[in-house]
């Protein structure tokens, strides 16, 4: 194509399956006739966000593509390894000269138990139960993000959802307002992490609220276009029947409940737009798109969600590809010219 065409992101969250977005990001970056003005990210979607941000206000395109390989390089291999890792646990590297096999016991456990042992973890201990010996273990990642360059005029825009632990209600964070703290926050999973504290509020992950935000990017500057990058299934088939299985449909329910909030919002403006109710241009005519690989969804749970491995992040990294691959195929024509996603079905 020769055509610029301006698109929004929308990247949701879903832990280790955000290298699924990895991919789709690393996809889009390919094509220079596409141009991304504004990212809207929480949780994973959030570091994502910054990540791309911070790389490609240092070297364009080639620094997105490095900073977020960086990002997911160093998720995979040090993540939430081990019962040492465990989120929500203490992070004592010294317990691997004593203990060495308990990675493979960690590993043949959560395969053969009912519970994961991080998921054991979090039902027995809060994160506030660990004293001084605690750390979020998704810290020293984010620190390795340069703030200023995340924060830089150059490049798309960039929003940070988070939710606040006493009103319940979304925070979204832009511009000066973007620090490390405000990315930690959105991917603050309370069960595994503590509250951040900005400004003297609490704030916990911004999935609970805004996956993703949405309304950020209908400001009348930015591109119709909202593209979502999608990590939990809005369709599952059958009914869940085992703990593990009702579990994890639970958190994906939970985490697409938001989401769902704001594209039913969305279906209802574009009908008074086509119906004449509204004046021409009162209202913005937003085109939704989706980028998602839901029958591999479906086929990992929760569990992956918090126990990231290289295996896992490569493997989702290339299916991400896959899908921004044939999105562009088949739908790369239709931005900035028509929505892909018929809303009003959806909510039929």
């Amino acid at each position: 194509m020769t055509r610029t065409r301006r698109i929004n992101l929308a990247l949701q969250g879903g832990g280790a399956h955000g290298a699924f977005t990895w991919g789709v990001l690393d996809r889009l970056l390919d094509e220079e006739w596409l141009e991304i003005a504004a990212i809207s990210g929480t949780s994973a979607g959030a570091l994502n966000g910054a990540a791309f941000k911070a790389g490609y206000a240092r070297r364009g395109r080639d620094g997105a593509r490095a900073t977020l390989r960086a990002l997911w390089e160093r998720v995979g291999q040090g993540g939430f390894d081990a019962l040492a890792h465990l989120p929500g646990m203490p992070t004592v590297d010294w317990l691997r000269a004593f203990f060495f096999p308990l990675d493979y016991a960690s590993r043949l456990g959560e395969a053969i138990l009912p519970i994961s042992p991080a998921d054991l973890a979090a039902q027995v201990f809060s994160p506030y139960d660990w004293g001084p010996m605690w750390r979020n273990p998704l810290e020293p990642a984010v620190l390795d993000l340069n703030i200023d360059h995340v924060r830089a005029a150059d490049g798309p825009q960039l929003f940070v959802a988070a939710t606040n632990v006493h009103t319940g209600k979304v925070r979204v964070f832009s511009g000066p307002q973007v620090t490390h703290d405000a990315i930690l926050a959105s991917a603050c999973l309370p069960t595994f992490f503590r509250a951040v504290e900005i400004d003297g509020e609490a704030y916990w992950d911004g999935g609970y609220s805004a996956n993703p935000a949405l309304h950020p990017l209908y400001d009348p500057d930015l591109p119709d276009d909202v593209v979502i990058i999608s990590l939990n299934p809005l369709n599952r088939p059958g009914v869940p029947r085992t703990s593990q299985e009702i579990a994890n449909r639970i958190n994906e329910v939970s985490f697409n409940a938001a989401l769902l909030r704001d594209l039913r919002a969305v279906a209802f403006v574009k009908r008074l737009i086509a119906d004449g109710a509204v004046a021409k241009g009162a209202m913005k005519d937003v085109l939704v798109h989706f980028i998602a690989d839901d029958p591999l969804m479906c086929s990992l749970s929760v569990r992956t969600k918090i126990a990231p491995t290289p295996e896992l992040v490569d493997m989702l990294f290339a299916a991400g590809r896959d899908s921004a691959g044939r999105f562009l195929r088949v739908h790369g024509a239709d931005l900035n010219e028509r929505a892909t996603v018929d809303l009003a079905a959806m909510f039929s």
